[in-house]
């Protein structure tokens, strides 16, 4: 059966299936949600109104035994950024809907009624169902109330409190093998699923399978591709400390932003570092190595557990772990993690909330270091929709305009991760001029800035950062329509064997001859095509700009300034 366009019209609770456009066929994962976004939502909408649309789309190697392909793309106008957004996760979705033959589905208008539904996409179509039951809960009580109500295995993607109220920070989860969860977590689609009234989708590809045009060449690069991955030593570093590896590489390097931006190191990093979550979850018999989607050959995921041996929280990422230790001053990596599954389960981008800690506790709503009253916070008040509660889930911004605090790390509204661009400049560069707001994932210099993959360019310099951004730009918004892991970019920046291999799996997949350029081609025209999205929603160069403080705070140790001109930040564009 031929992959097929799924929309669902929630207006008038109409489904249809659709023959897939010319200009879409080339495109899956981020090129996919782009592209539909650029084709069918006007610039100027808003968000959560009836003119925004929520795209999910598998990439074009999801569903095949590819290593590392089981990344699902969900695209939208971001209620958190007003700009283009596409966010991926693992877990089970993407193999499961291109399993079903759904190149993508599309999910428009807003109910009429008050009423909550829930989506079942199967080959032969999405049945709407008006959903009761599992209104007000979160998303674990929803994984599990499933596991009771559906026979069989099946992908399931769900929001939980943060969206139903439409916090500009809600994310959407999705179910990962075990029956953990996974985040789509930037930028808020969770509110337009919200928006929707769509509480849960589940996808049951019944016995679909993903044809391959020529499986011995598919298999045969299959091998030099996953050989690839698994070699190469930052995947070998993930596989045994997770990414939280990073804690004590990027503290050494001076750009481990703390207590708000204010310093580029944490006293407290040993204890919350990758090698202590290490020790920390053998002890307490969890799993160090875990993988996020069938076919994961890296394995950076863990499950880890509390001090009586009782599993707390999964998927423990660096950019969380840091976000709630060093720029929150909290030093207890139990807390973390309580904090993560809290947020896990309310349906809240980690990265968001926790620099919207930050912020007010710079706000003195509560101390820099207060683990338990972070968990408190999170549980009583924004699970709860207080005001406060509202105002932090709404994101760092949101606190900043709120409490009138000047130092709000954010770009085009969205809260800037766990690198402080002065003390790296090459991820300024990126979170300065990304499409989506600020996001390590867009253009990841620390690779070649820190971690001398793909070559070495000084961080604290601003030679050849332009440069390196706009490159790893390119190269992920590919990655990105694939459905691979980003981390499969370190060994294509360092093995040249691993890039002609990805090319290789796609020629096979589907009858095609494409080379390296090709693939350069199509990572150019999703960002042009984003940036014209933008541009047609208001967003102009003065956008593209970190904010005032980092130019004119100096960030100890090295007590740098990030201190490209706005000229000099336009010079990305030029391709």
């Amino acid at each position: 059966m031929a992959d097929k366009i799924f929309r669902v019209n929630m207006a008038d609770l109409t489904t249809s299936i659709e023959d897939i456009p010319a200009d879409w066929a080339g495109h899956g994962g981020r090129g996919l949600t782009s592209t539909i976004v650029s084709a069918e939502v006007e610039p100027t909408c808003h968000p959560l109104g009836q003119n925004n649309k929520l795209v999910f789309a598998p990439g074009l190697l999801s569903g095949t035994a590819a290593a590392n392909s089981g990344r699902l793309s969900i695209g939208a106008k971001s209620p958190l950024t007003g700009t283009i957004k596409e966010s991926n996760s693992g877990g089970t979705a993407a193999q499961l809907f291109a399993k079903a033959g759904c190149k993508a589905l599309i999910v428009e208008g807003l109910p009429k009624a008050d009423n909550w539904y829930s989506l079942a996409l199967t080959p032969d179509g999405v049945t709407i169902t008006e959903e009761k039951e599992l209104i007000g809960q979160g998303n674990f009580a929803v994984v599990q109330a499933l596991e009771n109500r559906i026979e069989g295995k099946h992908g399931l993607l769900s929001i939980g409190q943060a969206g139903e109220m439409r916090l500009a920070s809600a994310n959407i989860s999705i179910k990962d093998p075990d029956g953990s969860l996974r985040s789509c977590g930037r930028g808020g689609l969770g509110a337009v699923m919200g928006a929707k009234k769509i509480k849960f989708i589940t996808v049951d590809p019944k016995d679909g399978k993903v044809a391959i045009a020529k499986p011995d060449a598919f298999k045969d690069a299959n091998r030099i591709f996953a050989k690839a991955l698994v070699d190469h030593p930052v995947s070998q570093a993930l596989g045994q400390y997770g990414t939280n590896v990073l804690t004590n590489i990027i503290n050494e390097s001076g750009g481990f932003p703390t207590q708000n931006f204010t310093k580029g190191q944490f006293e407290g990093h040993e204890s919350i570092s990758g090698e202590t979550m290490h020790d920390t979850i053998k002890e307490r018999g969890g799993k160090v190595k875990h993988g996020c989607h069938q076919g994961c050959v890296i394995q950076c995921s863990q499950i880890y557990n509390d001090a009586d041996g009782k599993k707390l929280t999964a998927g423990f990422e660096y950019e969380s772990i840091w976000a709630m230790g060093a720029d929150c001053c909290v030093d207890n990596l139990d807390h973390i993690a309580e904090a993560d599954r809290i947020m896990d389960d309310i349906g809240i981008d980690t990265i968001e909330t926790s620099v919207a800690m930050g912020v007010a506790m710079e706000a003195g709503v509560l101390p820099f270091g207060d683990g338990a009253g972070i968990c408190k916070l999170l549980t009583e008040d924004i699970t709860k929709g207080t005001g406060i509660g509202r105002i932090i889930g709404n994101g760092a911004g949101s606190v900043g305009r709120a409490f009138g605090i000047t130092r709000v790390p954010v770009v085009k509204n969205q809260a800037i991760p766990a690198y402080d661009p002065r003390a790296i400049k090459g991820i300024g560069i990126t979170y300065a001029t990304s499409t989506q707001g600020a996001d390590h994932t867009m253009g990841y210099t620390i690779a070649t800035n820190i971690l001398n993959v793909g070559g070495k360019v000084d961080p604290l310099t601003k030679e050849g950062q332009v440069e390196l951004s706009r490159n790893l730009q390119i190269a992920t918004a590919a990655i990105d329509s694939t459905g691979m892991c980003l981390f499969i970019a370190f060994a294509a920046l360092d093995d040249e064997k691993c890039l002609p291999a990805l090319v290789d799996l796609l020629n096979a997949r589907f009858d095609l001859s494409l080379t390296g350029d090709d693939v350069v081609s199509l990572g150019q025209h999703i960002l042009k095509t984003e940036r014209a999205f933008n541009t047609a929603a208001g967003f102009t160069s003065a956008d593209d700009r970190l904010p005032e403080f980092f130019y004119n705070e100096p960030l100890p140790p090295h007590n740098v300034v990030f201190d490209f001109s706005g000229e000099e930040i336009d010079t990305f564009w030029d391709f």
